[in-house]
């Protein structure tokens, strides 16, 4: 069995026009709806990946991280017959911009409110890192 490592974050905007923090989710390819995340490389920390990831995933350059939110999630899968162990750590980024230029790894994207975005996650795992990261989004300051 093989360890990966992955970070990424919970993105969340301000829709000026609704009054109301959304949060991005990402349509897969494989089909479900995730959190921009992707495995650590060589040199990395949590935070570099999951900048790197989100503008690679997204486009979106600019966003900063919300101070006291961090969140471990592990799970197993198989790839190539192997089973691999898999850590990611979450982190809670904000961002003014709300243009999405998709990756070829996924097929839509999604700005939701909160009930909504809940609903809209696949994994039981992702709707926790959800669940966790909603109470420091009620006290980011929008400028």
């Amino acid at each position: 069995m093989a360890d990966e490592i992955s970070a990424g974050a919970v993105l969340c905007s301000f829709n000026s026009d609704l009054r109301r923090v959304e949060y991005l989710l990402l349509n897969y390819s494989s089909g479900h709806w995730d959190f921009p995340k992707g495995n650590v490389e060589t040199g990395e920390n949590g935070l570099q990946t999951a900048t790197r990831e989100i503008l690679e995933e997204t486009g979106i350059n600019e966003i900063i991280f919300v101070d006291g939110f961090v969140s471990t999630i592990e799970y197993y899968y198989k790839r190539s017959s192997k089973l691999i162990h898999k850590f990611v750590t979450f982190y809670l980024a904000k961002t003014c911009i709300r243009d999405v230029r998709l990756s070829f790894e996924h097929r839509d994207f999604s700005w939701k409110e909160y009930d909504l975005a809940i609903n809209q996650l696949t994994y039981k795992s992702a709707k926790k890192i959800l669940r966790e990261a909603k109470p420091y989004t009620e006290s980011i300051k929008w400028i």
